[in-house]
């Protein structure tokens, strides 16, 4: 009976965690650049357990024993990062990649000394803004949250007073005087990094990633030339395309019709570890109440 016990409790409290991985995916269905996340699980623990000699029979084709597993466990969520649908917005400081990439922005923090530091982090939420500087002679690009987006060179992107920017595909931000549409001057162009390996983004909320740390400076910076690639200005082809879109947002890549069908899965899942777990106790009862 114990046995029935520990495997619908462990099982159950794995499925508790993968409906809200699911709730969490559903609730960002509108979200933009959300990327939905997927777990993975593993075995707690298999072992065999032996029959008495008295089981083997003519005629019986498989060895004695049978397999006695104690449930399952989640051991990883990682994001799926498949592009996700553009949405037209009209507006001028909304982007969208189109391709495997990511925008880089800086976020402030602190490091071992306690001195204020600029980190780096990745998003594909392209909902930026324009921020304007403390003398009110530019205006610096980023995002709802305040941070400031990179360009190629790693410098914050900034453009004048009194003009509209023009982005085109390739990221570069063109400056136009109020009323110009011919004298536009080049101001910096949107960096755009591709990570070699997405399982090592750590999610820090707001749709940024980034890159765990070691606490060594010389190891981290390995690590990130490791996975980041720079993509801007990559030769035009089908399958390898990295663009930007002006006035667009990409939507998240969360299926809800997928998510709804995984979540009843996952649910009735639930409902017969719970069943089994209410029929052991309703066993385990009647042994106790048994009279010699």
């Amino acid at each position: 009976m114990n046995n029935s016990m520990i495997n619908s409790f462990v099982s159950m409290h794995t499925l508790q965690q993968k409906l809200d991985i699911l709730a969490s995916n559903i609730a960002n269905v509108n979200t933009a650049g959300y990327k939905k996340k997927e777990a993975s699980f593993e075995d707690v623990l298999t072992n065999i357990k032996l029959q008495p000699a008295g089981f083997r029979r003519d005629g019986r084709l498989t060895p004695l024993g049978y397999n006695q597993g104690w449930g399952s466990k989640l051991v990883g969520i990682k994001s799926n990062f498949a592009q996700g649908p553009l949405s037209p917005t009209q507006n001028p400081t909304d982007l969208a990649i189109q391709g495997d990439g990511l925008f880089e922005v800086e976020v402030p923090s602190r490091d071992a000394n306690g001195n204020l530091v600029a980190k780096q982090a990745w998003t594909r939420n392209g909902a930026f803004q324009f921020e304007p500087s403390a003398d009110g002679t530019k205006m610096y690009l980023t995002t709802k949250e305040g941070y400031r987006v990179r360009d190629v060179n790693d410098q914050q992107i900034a453009v004048p007073v009194n003009t509209h920017p023009q982005i085109d595909a390739q990221g570069n931000i063109w400056a136009y005087p109020d009323g110009s549409a011919t004298a536009g001057a080049k101001v910096g162009q949107i960096k755009l990094v591709r990570v070699a390996r997405p399982q090592l983004l750590k999610e820090m909320g707001e749709g940024l990633y980034t890159l765990p740390t070691t606490g060594n400076a010389q190891q981290d910076q390995q690590i990130l030339a490791d996975n980041m690639r720079n993509v801007n200005n990559l030769p035009p082809n089908d399958t390898d395309r990295v663009e930007v879109r002006q006035g667009y947002l990409e939507q998240s890549n969360v299926n809800l019709p997928d998510e709804m069908a995984e979540l009843v899965t996952v649910q009735r899942a639930f409902q017969l570890n719970a069943r089994a777990l209410t029929s052991a106790d309703t066993m385990m009862n009647l042994a106790n109440n048994l009279r010699g």
